[in-house]
């Protein structure tokens, strides 16, 4: 399985890209948005000198890598002759519905459809298919070049042979990856989200500060990340959809998004990749957002 074709070119699709080029394999990279296009390979690049700088892969490695990327704007084309595709686009069940829909008549009968989604059931996204049997979950981890796991999601109907091909391919892009069933959020998910929206509340309800909700789970839970820190690395806008998927998926209000988190991302305050989050990025580093800041938007309870 030489040729894949990854689809959306944000912080996960470029780093999916990135990888199946970096262990040989020709990639198309396909994005609606030409500027999106030149901007994932500009990332690419800058990761790659990264790695160099590291000395975890030489100059030819980089060179390519670089060399296996095409990027394209048509869809049709894109997935033509690819042997597996990888949806990376918005965490959106209809944007995915759709895009499903259209690769199953564009790509060739064998080939394998997976999707990189963090929470939405690969079930429903397999059943817009004619091929149910080959579409499969493969959720990669941010940063992608860098974190090994991989959720393999098992769909109702997904075939061994297709979980095993899938499996062996991301030990060989040097990924340990997990097989998991087909639940809203899977395991990773599952178990995070509840716990960044927890953290929320904690916030809301004025229990402590932000800084000091990070310290306590840093040092005394040995999470190399605060969970506030980290709901603003993946996306406050992406938290909250994957909330609104375990709430609608297991009807429980357990896992109601904390208004707090509404609305911050009504307000756009959508963490690093909008300047804002629980913390300020826009002078170019993290720097702390006061809690009274919180309460005179009337968003913090104490």
């Amino acid at each position: 399985m030489k040729q894949i074709a990854v689809i959306g070119s944000g912080t996960m699709g470029n780093g999916i890209a990135h990888v199946f080029a970096q262990f040989g394999h020709s990639v198309n990279l396909i994005d609606i948005n030409e500027k999106a296009l030149d901007k994932a390979l500009a990332t690419i690049t800058k990761n790659l000198d990264r790695q160099v700088q590291k000395g975890s892969i030489s100059e030819e490695t980089k060179a390519s890598t670089l060399a296996n990327i095409k990027t394209t704007t048509d869809l049709k084309s894109g997935v033509a002759t690819a042997q597996l595709v990888v949806e990376a686009a918005s965490e959106n069940v209809e944007i995915k519905l759709s895009l499903f829909r259209q690769l199953d008549e564009f790509c060739q009968p064998g080939t394998i459809l997976a999707s990189n989604t963090s929470s939405i059931s690969i079930t429903k996204i397999a059943a817009v298919t004619k091929r149910p049997t080959h579409v499969i979950g493969m959720h990669f981890m941010n940063p992608v070049p860098v974190m090994k796991l991989v959720e393999v999601i098992r769909g109702y109907d997904t075939s061994d042979e297709v979980c095993a091909t899938i499996m062996e391919m991301s030990k060989n892009l040097s990924k340990i990856p997990v097989e998991v069933n087909d639940f809203p959020g899977f395991v990773a998910n599952k178990i995070l989200m509840p716990m960044i929206n927890e953290a929320i509340i904690t916030l809301q309800e004025g229990v402590a500060g932000v800084e000091e909700i990070d310290t306590v789970m840093k040092l005394g839970m040995a999470h190399p990340m605060g969970p506030l820190q980290l709901a603003d690395f993946i996306g406050l806008d992406v938290c909250l959809n994957i909330l609104r998927v375990l709430q609608d998926g297991f009807g429980n209000p357990k896992y109601a998004p904390c208004p707090l988190l509404v609305n911050m991302v009504t307000a756009g305050h959508l963490g690093v990749k909008s300047g804002k989050g629980f913390y300020d990025y826009s002078h170019g580093g993290k720097e702390l957002i006061p809690a009274n800041r919180f309460r005179k938007k009337g968003l913090v309870t104490a």
